[in-house]
C-alpha cells in the first residue's frame, strides 16, 4: 500500500493579517505553523504507539480547522498565499481520507469534518441575473451562467464529502448525529446554485446519503416535495430541478411493490404539477422518466397521469404541447384497457384539437400516435367511442389544413379508420356534414343580423343629422 501522508510544511505567519471570518487575530499562517510543525509520519502501514496516534489525530484536527477559514474569491488578488495553503491542505485531507478511513471514525474528527464541510459549502447565493427572464422564454440554454469563483476550493471539499459519505468504514449509525436533517436541508438549498458542476456533486452526495441513511429517506422525499411546491406554485425559478428529478428517478426505481400511498400522493401532488411551469422544457426528459417509472411499477396509475396531463395542457405554447403529446404517447404504451377506457373520452377530445392545430409539429405528433401497435390496438377496441370524436377533426384537416404533408397524413389516417368500420365511419361523416350545415346556417343568420344592425345604425345616424340641422339654424 502507498504511504498516506498529510504533507508537513512550514510557513511563517504574516503579522497584522486577520482571518476572513471570525474575531481572532490569529492568521491562517498561525494555524498552519501550529498544524505543520510536527514531523509525524502518517504511513498507514507502520505500527505506532498510542502517543503517536494521539499526535496524529491532533494534527488531523488542526488541518480540518485550518480549512474552516473561508476566503473571498471575488477579488483574485487578495490572500493568494493563504488560498494556496488551504488548497493544498484540502487535497491532503482528501488523499488521507481515501487511504486511511479509520482515522475519521473518531467522534471528534467526524464532528470537525462535518464542521469543515458545512463552513465551506453552506452559503447564501447572490441574486440571480436571469431570474426575471426564466418565465419569458426558453433561450436560457444559450446563456452562459456564471461559475462559482471559489470552485477551486469548493470542488475539493465536495470530493472530501463524497468520499466521507461513501466510506464503508464510517458507520452510518455513528455519523447520523452529524449528517442530520439540518445538514440535509442545507445541502438541498445548494441545488439552486447556478454552477452546474456544483449541482452534479450535490446529486451524487444526495444519492449516497439516501442510500446510506434509511432513517432520512422520508425526510429527503418530503423536503424535495417542498422544493417542488415552492417552485410550481410560487416562484417558477430554480436551477436544480433537473438534478433533483435525476435523483428521484433512481429513488422511484427502487420503490418496493406494492407502491405506498405516500409515493402515489407524491406523483399526484408534486410530479404531475411540474408540467405547469413555462420552463418545463429544461427538465422534461427527467420528469418523463420519473412518471413512466411510476406507471411501469403500477399500471393502474396510467389514467391518473393522463388526466393530470390534460389538466395542465398548454393552450398557446406549441413547443410545450408537442412535449405533452410525447408524454401521453409514453404513458399510453404502458396503459391497459380498463385504465384507457377511464380517460379515453377527454384524452381524444384533446387529441382532436391537436389534429386541427395549424402548428405542423403539433398536428404531426397527434397523427403519429396511431403508429404504435399498442395504441392502435386500444383505439380499435374502443373505436365506436373514439371515431365520432376524431373524425370531424380529420375531415376538417382534409379540407382546410394549409400544410401539404399534414394533409396527406390526414388522408392516410382517414383511410385507416374508414377501413376499420365503414358503417360507423359513414355515420360519423354524415353527422359531421349535418353539423357543418347547421354551423353554416348559424353563421349566415349571424352575419345577416349584423348587416341589419349596421343598416339601422346608418339610418338612425342619417335621421339624427336631418333633425339637428333646423334646430341649429333656429339657435343662430
Amino acid at each position: 500500500m502507498e504511504k498516506s501522508k498529510l504533507p508537513l510544511k512550514s510557513s511563517k505567519a504574516k503579522h497584522g493579517e486577520k482571518r476572513e471570518h471570525g474575531g481572532t487575530n490569529n492568521t491562517i499562517f498561525d494555524i498552519v505553523s501550529s498544524a505543520t510543525s510536527s514531523s509525524i509520519d502518517l504511513d498507514t502501514n507502520k505500527s505506532r504507539t498510542n502517543g503517536e496516534n494521539h499526535e496524529k489525530q491532533i494534527l488531523l484536527i488542526k488541518k480540518l480547522n485550518l480549512c474552516c477559514v473561508v476566503y473571498d474569491f471575488t477579488d483574485p488578488t487578495k490572500h493568494l498565499r493563504e488560498k494556496e495553503i488551504k488548497h493544498h491542505t484540502l487535497l491532503e485531507l482528501v488523499d488521507y481520507l481515501t487511504c486511511s478511513n479509520l482515522e475519521f471514525c473518531d467522534e471528534t474528527v467526524m464532528n470537525d469534518s462535518i464542521k469543515m464541510v458545512s463552513t465551506n459549502l453552506f452559503r447564501t447565493f447572490p441574486p440571480q441575473l436571469h431570474e426575471n427572464r426564466v418565465t419569458e422564454g426558453f433561450d436560457l440554454e444559450e446563456e452562459e451562467l456564471p461559475m462559482e469563483p471559489a470552485w477551486s476550493h469548493l470542488q475539493i471539499v465536495y470530493e472530501f464529502l463524497v468520499r466521507f459519505i461513501g466510506s464503508s468504514d464510517i458507520d452510518a449509525k455513528q455519523v447520523k448525529k452529524y449528517v442530520n436533517q439540518s445538514f440535509i436541508l442545507h445541502l438541498l438549498e445548494l441545488f439552486d446554485s447556478q454552477d452546474s458542476r456544483e449541482r452534479e456533486y450535490l446529486k451524487t452526495i444526495l444519492h449516497r446519503i439516501y442510500g446510506k441513511f434509511m432513517l432520512h429517506r422520508p425526510f429527503i422525499r418530503k423536503s424535495i416535495n417542498n422544493i417542488f411546491y415552492t417552485f410550481i406554485f410560487e416562484t417558477e425559478k430554480h436551477n436544480g430541478i433537473t438534478e433533483l428529478l435525476e435523483v428521484l428517478g433512481s429513488i422511484i426505481n427502487g420503490f418496493a411493490l406494492p407502491l405506498k400511498k405516500e409515493h402515489k400522493l407524491f406523483l399526484v401532488h408534486a410530479l404531475i404539477p411540474l408540467h405547469k411551469p413555462k420552463c418545463m422544457i429544461f427538465y422534461n426528459q427527467q420528469l418523463s422518466y420519473c412518471i413512466t417509472q411510476f406507471v411501469e411499477k403500477d399500471y393502474k396509475l396510467a389514467d391518473t397521469v393522463i388526466m393530470g396531463l390534460l389538466k395542465y395542457w398548454p393552450i398557446t405554447n406549441s413547443s410545450k404541447e408537442v412535449m405533452f403529446l410525447c408524454g401521453v404517447e409514453e404513458v399510453l404504451e404502458l396503459t391497459r384497457l380498463p385504465e384507457f377506457q377511464r380517460c379515453m373520452i377527454p384524452l381524444f377530445r384533446q387529441i382532436a384539437r391537436c389534429l386541427k392545430s395549424s402548428h405542423i409539429q403539433v398536428a404531426e405528433k397527434a397523427l403519429s400516435l396511431c403508429n404504435s401497435n399498442h395504441i392502435e390496438s386500444l383505439i380499435k377496441q374502443n373505436h365506436k367511442v373514439i371515431l365520432p370524436i376524431i373524425i370531424p377533426a380529420l375531415e376538417n384537416n382534409a379540407k382546410k389544413h394549409w400544410n401539404h404533408g399534414i394533409h396527406n397524413s390526414t388522408l392516410n389516417a382517414r383511410k385507416t379508420f374508414q377501413d376499420l368500420d365503414p358503417k360507423l365511419f359513414k355515420e360519423c361523416l354524415l353527422k359531421f356534414q349535418e353539423d357543418k350545415s347547421k354551423e353554416d346556417e348559424i353563421k349566415a343568420r349571424r352575419e345577416a343580423t349584423w348587416k341589419r344592425l349596421e343598416e339601422l345604425a346608418v339610418k338612425n345616424l342619417s335621421s339624427n343629422e336631418v333633425g339637428e340641422a333646423p334646430h341649429a339654424a333656429a339657435l343662430v
